[in-house]
């Protein structure tokens, strides 16, 4: 317990975290992947995919609204722009579809805030579409346990320094609970922050790290957020 007993904050990720998303995309690329088969093979299509999210991410974000808008240029460029209206129209039903997915808490996840909501300051950092998040949260019905919610543009050290100053939150007191090394974990120990890391079993390629990255960094894993109970009495 001594090196969390100065928590006052604890900040929780949404998505993978709290919620199945990751799930969702790996579906979603499946279903592109059959849509373009006429023109390549799935796994150059999902090199191709993968390659213009991460070459779209300054001008869109993260998201399913930038997702789609990359599966629909990856598409014109495979086919070489004779992608029919029809693929098209197919491919932002997709977007639409993800977009009206449920929201599945994770395991333990409402029991686990509402315990520790009456001990600590809660809030949710998460980064994505604002609309999707906030309508994810409306849906998942957490909102009451947070003391405050921020959709962050990305998850760098300036962005959680940025939100700690905000809050008027001391680093040392702040706890950070995600499911990605490179988002939620990494920029928090550098900024002398603690970070638990809970893997979820996908995680997207643009979010894994090298263990070179990982090396010397001190934080937990843990199987579960209920395992945080123990961690945390």
């Amino acid at each position: 317990m001594s090196e969390y007993k100065n928590i006052k904050v604890i900040g929780f990720d949404a998505d993978d975290t709290l919620w199945v998303n990751e799930t969702y995309f790996r579906e979603a690329e499946e279903t592109f992947c059959k849509l373009l088969s006429e023109y390549e093979t799935p796994n150059k299509i999902d090199q191709e995919l993968f390659k213009m999210e991460i070459a779209n991410l300054e001008l869109y974000g993260y998201g399913v609204k930038a997702f789609i808008l990359s599966m629909v240029q990856s598409a014109l460029e495979l086919s070489n722009y004779n992608v029919p209206h029809k693929t098209i129209e197919k491919i932002l039903n997709i977007g639409k579809d993800m977009l009206n997915k449920p929201v599945e808490l994770l395991d333990g996840v409402e029991e686990v805030l509402k315990l520790l909501s009456k001990k600590y300051r809660l809030i949710l950092a998460t980064k994505g579409d604002l609309l999707d998040q906030e309508r994810k949260l409306e849906k998942s019905g957490l909102t009451s346990y947070f003391h405050h919610i921020e959709v962050l543009s990305d998850k760098k050290e300036f962005n959680y320094s940025r939100l700690l100053n905000h809050l008027d939150i001391e680093p040392s007191e702040f706890l950070m609970i995600g499911n990605s090394l490179k988002s939620d974990v990494l920029p928090l120990i550098n900024l002398k922050s603690h970070a638990i890391h809970v893997p979820f079993h996908t995680t997207w390629a643009h979010e894994q790290v090298s263990e070179k990255e990982t090396n010397g960094k001190k934080y937990k894993t843990i199987k579960s957020l209920r395992e945080l109970l123990k961690l945390l009495d």
